[in-house]
């Protein structure tokens, strides 16, 4: 999903050392950007924070955060207006749109991924609405997965009592 999956930005080869709780808040920061971004003040916004998963290459010491919400309870024209408002506001507050248009999924409904250009971190945003190929979603949306690239814990950390 990110272009900052592995090595976080540039051709830095070894990952960041980073503890836990500061990647995760780093995670739920850009999170909240992102909502800002949407500009959307009504409806409900999935709850919970960034999570913990491990990285292939080396599980007991990389992992990377990964914070999935959602936006709903909102009018599809809404839902769209601010998945725009997203796609342009996401270059001016440092991301590169690397990729946008609609998906593979029958419903070919809207989807963007980004990477930040300064830190090891995607977005990746779906606009679930209905659409010529799929006319009634019954649950309209915006899907927003934020995740890093992977970091390496500090020595001492257990990774597997992370969450």
């Amino acid at each position: 999903m990110t272009s900052n999956d592995v090595t976080g930005v540039g051709n830095d080869p070894k990952p960041t050392t980073l503890a836990v709780d500061k990647a995760r808040t780093q995670a739920n920061h850009f999170s909240s950007q992102i909502l800002d971004m949407i500009g959307i003040k009504e409806g409900k916004v999935t709850e919970g924070g960034a999570g913990v998963s491990l990285c292939d290459k080396d599980p007991n010491h990389l992992y990377r955060m990964h914070h999935p919400w959602s936006i709903y309870q909102v009018s599809e024209d809404k839902l769209k207006q601010g998945f725009q408002r997203l796609r342009e506001n996401l270059p001016e507050r440092g991301w590169k749109v690397v990729d946008y248009g609609p998906n593979n999924s029958k419903a070919k409904v809207l989807e963007l991924t980004a990477d930040s250009k300064t830190e090891p971190y995607s977005v990746n945003a779906v606009l679930v609405v209905s659409t010529p190929t799929h006319l009634h979603e019954s649950n309209p949306r915006i899907e927003v997965t934020v995740v890093s690239g992977c970091f390496r814990a500090p020595k001492g950390t257990d990774l597997s009592k992370e969450y």
